[in-house]
């Protein structure tokens, strides 16, 4: 009697333990953001990788929700400029590394792990996905391009022309127009750029 009790008590504890798993996976969202303050890119400022020289870090007081998730911004020129056009200033597939995704799989973005490329932000998970880019950059963007649609079916939160982009553009450098700082004038950002941390 004890051993077929402590078996179900083993089974249960095993049917909640998958069950939660289960739920973690499904709480991957579609825009990368902290998972305590829930802010996008870890509170950097998405428009300042286009017109500093690094990111710089976004004020609370300078705050906006897109896409279901809170950006935070620098200056509150920078804040418009981004809600004018948010698709150029936001990192491509919502954040997530997009050699991983090239490799058929999700991993968050780091923040300072970028590269501007053709007036599109990528971030990546580690140096090496960094210097993989580099390297190939058509092929990786190809491959993430044909891999994001099957990836992020599945991930929490809306799907974006901001979170998509790359997969049709393959990293194309639309919307150059719109590309601005905050005093209005075209952007001096590189077409090719990356930083290190």
């Amino acid at each position: 009697m004890m051993r077929r009790i402590a078996k179900q008590a083993l089974t249960i504890v095993a049917w909640l333990i998958l069950a939660s798993l289960a739920r973690a996976d499904s709480l991957v969202t579609t825009i990368v953001n902290d998972p305590i303050t829930g802010v996008a890119i870890d509170g950097y400022d998405p428009v300042s990788y286009f017109i500093e020289s690094e990111p710089q870090p976004g004020k609370p007081d300078y705050e906006y929700v897109w896409q279901g998730v809170p950006w935070y911004f620098d200056s509150a020129a920078n804040r418009d400029v981004f809600i004018r056009n948010p698709d150029v200033y936001a990192p491509q597939y919502g954040g997530h590394c997009v050699t991983a995704l090239s490799r058929g799989y999700l991993s968050d973005g780091k923040p300072l792990l970028y590269v501007v490329d053709a007036l599109r932000l990528y971030l990546f998970y580690s140096t090496a996905n960094r210097d993989a880019f580099l390297m190939s950059k058509p092929e990786v963007l190809k491959a993430a391009g044909a891999n994001w649609p099957k990836l992020s079916a599945d991930l929490m939160g809306p799907t974006s022309a901001a979170s998509s982009l790359g997969a049709s553009g393959e990293g194309s450098s639309a919307a150059v127009d719109a590309t601005a700082t905050a005093s209005g004038e075209p952007s001096t950002a590189s077409p090719s750029s990356s930083q290190a941390p």
